[in-house]
């Protein structure tokens, strides 16, 4: 192996064991990212993991100052509205095309990955969060169509860190008992194959899901300290 394809191979090594550590909240939001520190815990040199660093940033997932120090992009209501308008355009069309184009293999699939499914709250935490990820993944990986299944995959990649800020929002048994009733409903009329329908629950699923509930809350929070600032001014 050449020694370009080396570094190449432990760059990509670095990007993806430290974008995990960003959207799992191993580092979190704003925190300084000590490369040396990474490198040692790594056990690598530090040219993949500035490498990492530069993928990283590109992504929006790491910010670089002029001094080359670097920090976790914090979390914030613009782009947590942003995810969220993509995911209310993206998912309830890649679920009509899974009531479409959903395979035997496919309905085994998501109801083995329904059977998993645990309210996402502070009690089940990390176990819910992976659980409720799989089943949506289920369904519209059975869209079949690669593009989409791409995009949504990222698009969930970069939710994820807001989703667990939601699991410390005080918001109740009942919101979360009703949206993993919709997973089983979702699940029902795309097996069925009512397109229109699972599209449209699909809607008011994400409408009224975890990540809806966090953007509300950055954006009161951000409205507050705005107005703070102005009284303070």
């Amino acid at each position: 192996m050449s020694t370009t394809n080396v570094f190449s191979s432990k760059g990509s090594l670095a990007y993806s064991e430290l974008r995990q550590l960003i959207l799992s909240g191993g580092l979190a939001p704003g925190s300084r990212v000590s490369q040396y520190e990474l490198a040692d815990k790594m056990q690598m040199s530090i040219t993949p993991l500035r490498e990492a660093i530069r993928r990283l940033s590109s992504e929006g997932l790491i910010i670089m100052d002029t001094h080359r120090d670097s920090r976790v992009a914090d979390v914030s209501a613009s782009e947590a509205r942003e995810l969220l308008e993509v995911r209310l355009s993206l998912e309830p069309s890649a679920t009509e095309l899974a009531a479409h184009r959903r395979t035997e293999a496919d309905i085994v699939a998501m109801r083995t990955a329904a059977e998993k499914l645990l309210p996402v709250t502070k009690v089940w935490g990390e176990e819910a969060i992976t659980a409720h990820r799989e089943f949506h993944r289920a369904v519209y990986a059975a869209s079949h169509n690669a593009s989409m299944i791409k995009l949504l995959d990222d698009l969930w990649d970069k939710s994820d860190r807001y989703r667990r800020l939601g699991l410390e929002l005080p918001s109740g048994d009942e919101p979360r008992t009703i949206d993993l009733n919709q997973h089983h409903q979702i699940l029902e009329l795309v097996a069925s194959g009512d397109g229109p329908g699972a599209a449209e629950l699909a809607r008011t699923h994400i409408a009224n899901s975890l990540t809806a509930s966090v953007t509300g809350a950055l954006e009161e929070r951000e409205d507050g300290q705005a107005a703070t600032l102005e009284k303070t001014a």
